[in-house]
């Protein structure tokens, strides 16, 4: 073909952040300092309280206000986050599953406000209102944890608010169905496609059969479903697995659901390249990772992201700075608009090795999704905990191969010596500090706003909201209510949870294969047998996930090694306060407690388990940590009583195990002597 001119250019993807924190005002700055740079989209980070249903004030919300995104509790917020940014003008992804439904009437109302403002119909707004909400339950029990609410009532809440968006907001995607968090873990190229689209299955097929859309327009439906996808390192790979998710999901939404326009059953994706693979060690490697893996989901042009959004290379290390947002935002412009890929059809069409890879991934999606829906689906796939314990097996043995060396990973397992890295040389440690005022300051806000607003106004919003649960009217339009009414997050939740009821995801643990070479195990395996003979009993393990942090892969890992290494293991899942911890530790009678924190709560929960252990007289029993843990925090944790910290550069889970009886032994001997 002839050198194409500009003309011929494709236009690039949107770009995106995944940004927040603290508060709506710095969070709103940060946002608009990033579409000055040239962003051209928004990807808001919700803070684990607002993204669990919960207000700032909330016991279980306890240091965790502002650490991995922005609180927003209310419309108040929504105002402050997209103030001086007109929403229909703007393309707005919101990672937010169980209370999507209220975040989306939050931002619809601040839409409506804003169109008032400026003298606009509303209603024209809103048609212009293009984003997304996540709002994937099912990948929330398997992967990330910030479900709320049992299944089928979690299913209906999507099923409504596709209903509603599809009718009132068309440009709108009401749901990402989201295999990003399934490749984090553990799933397989197949088990990641395979997983996601039984989600898709599962949704299609309640939004069919609740009749709240008229068949002739149930194509509407099937194109308002995006995808929200992992792209890791093998970017060959990675590349294939997008063809072929493409190909099936074409394939089922033409012969499942006979929708007939091929531009309605586009796949259609956005992507955020795999965070968890980047490393603590050498920090400054991920640089690469992040290109190699941009590549994988825009170098096929048949295969596309429609959006893509990186992390930072330091997110490893703890929140990034303004600036390694930045450094992220121009890898993107570098690609799209200094190189000529957006100038050329599809690169790989064609190519042998490309179709044969894609229809390897394919034939084992099919049958994968096949013995899902022979099960009953995707919810009863995750209610028998099938698709949990299928996940932390392929996270085990993914482990295993980086531990053994099988699979390299530069900088962490080979070629381990490094020069001093200037780029984490500074004062800051070379990543952001959220103030501690924070917490306070939204505390004393959600107080502040809740005395100011009109309480028989509210009373009646809420109770509108209860009485339309109790039946199957749609619930957007009772959220609304509460969403001009003042309602909080926390109300609103706490509202459905009484209807509904709260609900706790098999933990995948205990059906799930170790993974680890039985070889490496014998030194530990024998050291807790001999402390454990030295006892009378067997040494028994807590794994504790203290506060709202859902990302449970490490601690489920550390739970399936130490019952491979003769440790009984005690561990209930994700969401516990330190209190629920300190009792679990006095009923179950155990030797060491292991508490697992991604969030940057660790300085505030971490020490309450300590303490609660030693007011419970268990002076004897060592408290261990593990997560992403800041090094100039490690000092204050030691000092406050923990006797193990554990980082991302420790990925050997054996020697964790070895260092973890080392600490027991030690408690021991220290409470002997006293």
């Amino acid at each position: 073909m002839p050198y194409p001119d500009d003309d011929t250019r494709d236009p690039a993807w949107v770009m995106r952040t995944y940004a927040g924190h603290s508060s709506p005002v710095e969070s709103n700055a940060l946002y608009r300092r990033n579409l000055a740079k040239g962003q051209t989209g928004l990807s808001v980070a919700f803070d684990l309280p607002t993204q669990t249903g919960y207000d700032p004030d909330a016991e279980l919300a306890r240091g965790e206000v502002g650490k991995v995104g922005v609180p927003i509790s209310h419309i108040g917020d929504i105002r402050a986050l997209f103030a001086d940014i007109p929403l229909e003008k703007m393309n707005t992804s919101m990672t937010i599953n169980a209370p999507a439904m209220y975040m989306l009437a939050l931002y619809l109302t601040a839409a409506e406000e804003q169109a008032e403002a400026s003298g606009l119909d509303p209603a024209e707004v809103r048609s212009k209102l293009a984003g997304t909400t996540q709002n994937d339950i099912i990948k929330e029990y398997l992967s990330r944890g910030t479900y709320v609410f049992p299944p089928a009532p979690s299913l209906r809440l999507i099923t409504d608010m596709i209903a509603y968006t599809v009718a009132n907001v068309p440009k709108w995607n009401p749901m990402n169905v989201c295999s990003y968090h399934l490749q984090e873990a553990g799933a397989t190229p197949v088990q990641e496609v395979a997983f996601a689209l039984c989600t898709a299955i599962a949704v299609l097929d309640s939004v069919r059969d609740s009749g709240q859309v008229p068949p002739e327009k149930f194509g509407d439906v099937v194109a308002r479903i995006s995808f929200f996808v992992n792209a890791g390192v093998r970017f060959v790979e990675e590349m294939c697995k997008l063809r072929a998710f493409g190909q099936l999901w074409d394939e089922i939404t033409r012969e499942r659901y006979g929708v007939t326009n091929a531009k309605q059953r586009r796949f259609r994706y956005g992507v955020q390249v795999n965070s968890l693979g980047l490393t603590e060690a050498q920090p400054e490697n991920n640089v690469y990772r992040i290109l190699l893996e941009m590549l994988a989901v825009t170098m096929s042009r048949d295969a596309r992201a429609r959006a893509v959004q990186l992390p930072a290379w330091n997110e490893a290390l703890g929140l990034p700075r303004a600036w390694d947002q930045q450094w992220s935002i121009r890898m993107q412009q570098v690609l799209a608009y200094e190189s000529d890929l957006l100038e050329y059809g599809d690169l790989f069409a064609g190519s042998t090795v490309v179709e044969a890879k894609v229809a390897e991934i394919a034939e084992g999606a099919r049958a994968e999704v096949a013995r899902v829906l022979e099960m009953g689906g995707a919810v009863a796939a995750v209610e028998s905990g099938y698709m949990k314990s299928a996940l932390v097996s392929s996270l085990a043995d993914r482990r295993r191969r980086m531990e053994s060396g099988e699979d390299i990973i530069v900088g962490l397992n080979k070629w381990t010596e490094s020069e001093p890295n200037p780029l984490v040389g500074g004062a800051d440690g070379g990543i952001l500090t959220v103030d501690a005022a924070v917490e306070g300051a939204a505390k004393e806000a959600i107080v502040a706003w809740r005395a100011a607003r009109d309480a028989e106004v509210v009373d009646e919003a809420l109770r509108e909201l209860r009485d339309a649960a109790k039946t199957d009217t749609n619930l957007m339009e009772a959220s609304l209510v509460c969403a001009r009414a003042g309602v909080t997050v926390g109300e609103w939740s706490g509202v459905l949870r009484e209807v509904f009821g709260e609900y706790r995801a098999p933990t995948g643990v205990s059906a799930a294969s170790g993974g680890g070479n039985a070889s490496d195990l014998d030194g530990v395996r024998a050291r807790v047998r001999q402390v454990g003979q030295e006892l009378g009993r067997p040494l028994k393990f807590l794994v504790g996930k203290p506060g709202l942090d859902g990302h449970s892969n490490g601690a489920e890992q550390i739970a399936v090694r130490a019952r491979d290494a003769g440790f009984e293991v005690v561990y209930s899942g994700i969401r516990l306060t330190p209190a629920q911890i300190v009792a679990a530790a006095v009923e179950e009678d155990v030797d060491v407690v292991g508490l697992s924190v991604l969030s940057g709560s660790h300085l505030s929960v971490v020490p309450d388990v300590v303490n609660g252990l030693r007011a419970a007289g268990l002076d004897d029993v060592p408290v261990v940590l593990g997560g992403i843990i800041p090094d100039a925090d490690v000092p204050s944790l030691i000092e406050s009583g923990v006797a193990r910290v554990f980082t991302p550069k420790d990925f050997a889970i054996t020697n964790v195990l070895d260092s973890v009886v080392d600490a027991i032994v030690e408690a021991r001997a220290a409470h002997a002597a006293n």
